[in-house]
């Protein structure tokens, strides 16, 4: 990481003041403010040379610099370095186990990216990197119309991002974009209907993204893995997958390696979320990617991916499990169960025979990874199904029962394939169900 000082923040109490010392006394000139919403200052920026004073007026009297100010009157705040990479420096800060006040960067002044330092961690001194906004970065002011360049920012954002379930913590991780066939994906349901809430492009494919999910407890899990790489150019061509931002670069985010990863679990082995389970080593032969885990799959599951028919085969790549078979790190599991404490299965059925949730559960705290039960937030109405599901009556009386209760029990549902609400929670008012999306 490669850091240089970009400013020295300074809070006062009395902008007027300030400026009469500063622009008055000094003849340094001064910037025009800027409202800083997400905390709740105005900030005027002072150049001095290479780097610059920021002095930072509180406009609430709940914002930090408020409390600063009443609690040790105006004066230094914090220094804050200039990095190219904000992503990655907060990755390599948390493999040193430097503590952060921000896990993962959020907007600052000059439409920067910014992330404070602990100053427990920094001798007593708070602070803050940057990253300024950059044409190679995307924000809200360069993204193209159609938004993807927000959807990868959002994936990079959620791969560094810490729910806590209980004594569980979740990562939802990403292997980039996609996309599917519209009307496969929403089965019987009209055009007229699903467009409204997912547009599709000129050959009638949605966006979609592919989140699999990390969970730390007492060991480290990975559930689902996405595509992976091992992909021909037709099918890249066919899926439309963008993977500038995928599981690698998540894993680094979020702190991890695949020799991190002790479990890998699968809730079905379609290749968006199996094909990452394996990767081509450099003399061509495939191998399983994360070389320290035990890979956990339904035996049904397992044996229906093996022995593919002229409906599955479009969807089952030996390539993605065979090779974790032949390595002797395959545990295969019959029923219901417990993959480790607070982490197990329940079989859904209906999308595959075998599909299966993964319920996280900790200190009377449930989310729910609901893989292709619920694909993504469009899907909630019962007979909203895909096309791809082999048993799509199965599919809608699970998917029933399983709302109900997540209404009922406050569960947070984890949505794999959403590429906007990555986990919420469902809710019913007035007869009508709706996802309350959590940051």
């Amino acid at each position: 990481m490669k850091a240089v000082l970009d400013h020295v923040g300074i809070a006062v109490a009395n902008l007027d003041e300030a400026l009469a010392f500063f622009r008055d006394a000094l003849g340094l000139e001064v910037a025009a403010p800027e409202g800083v919403p997400s905390q709740a200052v105005t900030a005027h920026f002072v150049p001095v040379g290479q780097a610059s004073l920021e002095l930072l007026e509180a406009t609430s009297p709940d914002s930090a610099i408020a409390k600063f100010v009443g609690k040790r009157g105006p004066g230094l705040h914090h220094i804050t370095l200039r990095v190219d990479d904000i992503d990655a420096a907060l990755a390599q800060l948390r493999a040193r186990n430097v503590r952060l006040v921000d896990a993962e960067a959020r907007s600052g002044a000059e439409g920067a990216l910014v992330a404070f330092i602990h100053p427990s961690s920094a001798h007593g001194v708070l602070v803050e990197l940057k990253q300024a906004r950059l044409k190679s970065r995307p924000t809200v002011d360069n993204i193209g119309s159609d938004g993807r360049a927000q959807l990868q920012l959002r994936q990079q954002q959620r791969s560094s991002k810490t729910i806590a379930v209980g004594d569980l913590e979740i990562v939802i991780l990403s292997d980039g974009l996609f996309r599917l066939d519209g009307g496969a994906m929403f089965g019987v349901v009209p055009k007229t209907f699903w467009e409204k809430t997912s547009p599709p492009d000129d050959r009638n494919r949605i966006q979609m993204c592919m989140n699999p999910v990390l969970v730390r407890g007492p060991r480290t899990m990975l559930i689902d893995a996405g595509c992976g790489d091992k992909m021909t150019a037709k099918q890249a061509g066919i899926y439309a997958f963008e993977r500038e931002f995928n599981l690698q670069h998540s894993l680094v985010v979020a702190g991890e390696s695949p020799e991190s990863i002790e479990i890998v679990l699968a809730s079905h082995l379609h290749f968006d979320h199996a094909g990452g389970f394996t990767e081509r080593a450099p003399d061509g032969t495939v191998r399983p990617r994360f070389p320290r885990a035990q890979y956990v799959m339904r035996r049904g599951e397992f044996e229906d991916a093996m022995h593919p028919n002229e409906r599955t085969k479009g969807s089952y790549f030996l390539e993605n499990y065979k090779p974790i078979a032949d390595a002797g790190v395959l545990q295969l599991v019959d029923d219901d169960a417990t993959i480790m404490p607070g982490v197990r299965v329940r079989r859904t059925g209906g999308h595959t025979m075998h599909h299966q949730i993964v319920m996280i559960e900790s200190a009377g705290k449930t989310a729910v990874f609901a893989a292709d039960l619920l694909p993504t937030v469009a899907h909630l109405p019962e007979v909203w199904v895909m096309g791809y599901d082999l048993f799509p009556l199965d599919t809608m009386s699970f998917k029933r029962q399983f709302v109900r209760e997540a209404i009922e029990r406050e569960y947070l549902v984890l949505f794999e394939h959403d590429p906007h609400v990555a986990a919420g929670y469902i809710r019913e008012k007035d007869g009508k169900r709706y996802v309350e999306p959590v940051s």
